[in-house]
């Protein structure tokens, strides 16, 4: 097995409603996205992935999609309100967690038609959350 990891470092905003803490306020992250892909071959060119491409197909969706935009629940009040304001925000069906976030830069990462196996976003220089689809680990261990 060969897996390749490329690093894209992006800044968000979010704010997690319902939430009893810090988190419930509007605040942002200086965050960085490890994305691993995997394969069991090497392409004609010795490469399970071409780092470049990574960087090109991955890294510009989330400088077109997550970077510097508030990132909202779908049912927060302050998405019509900061829309209104001409203000760039991204409104998710689920609570824009690290884990969510993680999840939303995994499926991006598949649907450009990489091999993925993981994705962890780190949201701070010590706290990071991965995510790895449910029968990823055990294709990746044989």
């Amino acid at each position: 097995m060969f897996r390749v990891t490329k690093e894209l470092n992006f800044c968000f905003g979010h704010r997690l409603m319902h939430y009893n803490g810090k988190c419930r306020q509007l605040h942002g992250h200086n965050a960085r996205a490890v994305v691993t892909v995997a394969a069991h071959e090497l392409d004609d060119l010795g490469m399970v992935a071409d780092f470049s491409a990574l960087r090109r197909h991955i890294g510009d969706w989330i400088d077109r999609t997550l970077d510097h935009k508030m990132i909202l629940h779908k049912d927060d009040p302050l998405v019509t309100l900061l829309r209104d304001q001409g203000d760039p925000v991204l409104a998710i069906d689920d609570h824009p967690t690290t884990e969510n976030l993680a999840k939303l830069i995994y499926e991006q990462v598949e649907r450009e038609g990489y091999p993925v196996v993981e994705v962890t976003l780190w949201e701070t220089p010590t706290s990071y959350a991965t995510y790895t689809p449910a029968g990823v680990a055990a294709v990746v261990g044989d």
